[in-house]
Parts: structure tokens; sequence; C-alpha cells
């Protein structure tokens, strides 16, 4: 008896390897708003980390997270470094290309709770009623990241904070934006 439990725990491990081997090596999580701001506005947010405590979804999560500042003030080769709570955890961000008003590429490393790097990229878009931005975030998947993703979904996870990240820019890009000039009869 004991024997056949055995082989049927071993053959449910096996099913679950090669599962958890199947399924994909990456991942990419994109999300779009339109923010009622010029595009140079919404950029300067997101270019310069000194802002990000405006409208990142994150920042407020630890109270006491430790924040540093280095390399370029903004654009290319500021670094964001940041150590907190469980909720925040520990990382640092690079920003890898910064060309104004249409793209932020940053390189972005997990220290805690996990370690892993991921890409991510902000782009902006003149559209009709200010500047339509995405965010997007892609990486690898190891296989424990990919067992821990039958779970929880990156998607899931990463998506809803993307989208309460872009609603918080947009109301720091309407209280950045200059009022628009009154008009004269």
């Amino acid at each position: 008896m004991l024997k056949k439990i055995l082989l049927a725990v071993g053959s449910l491990l096996v099913v679950l390897v090669v599962v958890v081997a199947l399924r994909p090596s990456s991942y990419a999580v994109t999300r779009t708003t339109t923010v009622a701001a010029r595009p140079e506005v919404v950029f300067s947010l997101v270019n310069d980390f000194h802002h990000w405590d405006k409208w990142s979804p994150w920042a407020k999560l630890d109270p006491n997270m430790m924040v540093t500042y280095s390399g370029a003030e903004s654009g290319k080769g500021a670094v964001y470094e940041w150590a907190g709570n469980a909720d925040v955890g520990k990382g640092r961000m690079t920003i890898r290309e910064s060309h104004p008003s249409e793209q932020i590429a940053i390189y972005l490393e997990f220290h805690e709770p996990f370690a892993s790097v991921s890409d991510t990229e902000f782009r902006f878009q003149s559209a009709p009623g200010g500047t339509a931005v995405t965010w997007a975030m892609t990486g690898n998947l190891g296989f424990m990241e990919k067992a821990v993703g039958l779970f929880m979904d990156m998607e899931a996870m990463i998506g809803s904070d993307f989208e309460k990240g872009l609603a918080q820019l947009s109301d720091a890009a309407k209280a950045a934006a200059p009022p628009p000039a009154a008009e004269h009869p």
C-alpha cells in the first residue's frame, strides 16, 4: 500500500514539474491611459525619480521606506534605490534611455523579497485630450517563478498597480500643468 501511495505522489510530482516547465518563460504587463496634460509635463514626472512619490502606486505603502537617489539628476543614468517593509521590498531602478516627451526605458532590479530583473518602459504620445501614456514591464521567469505563477499571475499582481499608478500620474500631471491661458475677447 505504501508503495502505491509513494508511486502516486511521485507521479503527481512529475506531472507538476512538467506543467511548470511548459509554462511561458517570460511575462509582459502593459497598461495605457490618457492623461489630460501635455507630453512634456507627464514625461517630466516619470523622467525624474524625485517626482515618483507623487504618483507611484508603491510610494505610500511604507512611510519609513528608505530612498536613495544617485547618478544623473534625471533622465539617462538616474538611479533610484529603495529599501522598505514586505510590501515594497528592496531594489534599484536605473534609467537606461530617455527620449524627451516620447519614451523612458528603465532597468528594474528587485533584491527582496525575491531577486529578479525586469525591463520597464514608459511611452508618451500626443492624443485627443492630452497624452497617451503606456507603462509596460517585461521579464523572464525561472522555474520557481513559473511555479509561483500557477497561483499568482504577474498580470493580475502588477496590472492593478499599473492602473493605480497611471491614475495617480494623471492627477499629478494635472496638478503640475500650468493653467491654460485665459482667452480675451
